[in-house]
């Protein structure tokens, strides 16, 4: 295909995947449950943070991560006393365990308390045309406190080579307005043309298909170049994509 055709094939296919029904099979359900602005930013990080593997154990740990902040993440974040965090005990996702969750938390109270809340961090640290520094930026305020080493392999960081891809997909629901009621577009500070698409296997193997990537590895350098050319398709809005690659690669399998 030519790339006239490719926009026009990918632009067809997020018609048909960026619609409320999306919501029904992926991990921005959990927090569609909340109605507050830090409710759903904080349920939305916690959710993307274990969002691999298997999808219907990350629903039901994130729905169950909720239930143990009494549904009322925001509140539990910043009123939580020290014994509260013992209802967190035996928590698992995966690698993440409830250590993790714990200094989660804690990170997050600090955030809010200390730094005036995600989209403050994630500002500041904006370049014009990319978030990735500013997912940098946010791990450094994120382990600005005491933690165990361990827990710092559950936030990439995309100047280490990471694709970044979960804090991308955060990003993503945070700061993209796509009038369809999937992504929240909560943030206003931040431009959706800032945003890099979530690059997984799937989203990776049908761009490659597609030729839109030729690097093998998921990684940042090839995260920056599908950017590259998502951007040339749509700069004001290139990760309304991920909703074709990803379609493209998990209900239909790739095949095209």
């Amino acid at each position: 295909m030519s790339r006239s055709e490719i926009k026009e094939f990918l632009d067809e296919k997020v018609i048909r995947y960026n619609t409320p029904k999306f919501i029904e099979s992926d991990p921005i359900q959990i927090p569609h449950l909340f109605s507050k602005k830090e409710d759903i930013e904080i349920a939305g990080f916690l959710t993307a943070t274990i969002a691999w593997g298997n999808r219907k154990s990350i629903l039901n740990n994130s729905e169950k991560l909720m239930k143990l902040m009494d549904m009322s993440p925001y509140d539990f974040v910043v009123n939580h006393q020290e014994s509260d965090l013992d209802n967190l005990d035996g928590f698992v996702h995966r690698t993440f365990n409830s250590t993790d969750l714990k200094y989660f938390i804690k990170a997050l109270n600090n955030i809010y308390q200390n730094h005036t809340g995600l989209e403050r961090i994630f500002t500041e640290g904006s370049e014009i045309n990319s978030l990735q520094p500013a997912i940098h930026n946010f791990k450094s305020v994120f382990f600005e406190i005491p933690h165990e080493k361990r827990t710092e392999k559950h936030v990439s960081d995309p100047l280490k080579n990471s694709a970044a891809k979960r804090i991308n997909m955060f990003l993503r629901w945070m700061v993209r307005d796509d009038r369809t009621g999937v992504d929240f577009g909560l943030w206003k500070n931040l431009s959706p043309s800032q945003l890099s698409c979530p690059l997984d296997v799937h989203s990776g193997n049908v761009a490659r298909k597609l030729g839109l990537l030729k690097r093998k590895m998921n990684d940042a350098k090839a995260l920056a170049e599908l950017d590259q050319n998502l951007r040339k398709m749509d700069p004001q809005d290139p990760v309304k994509y991920d909703f074709a690659l990803f379609g493209l690669g998990v209900f239909e399998k790739g095949q095209f």
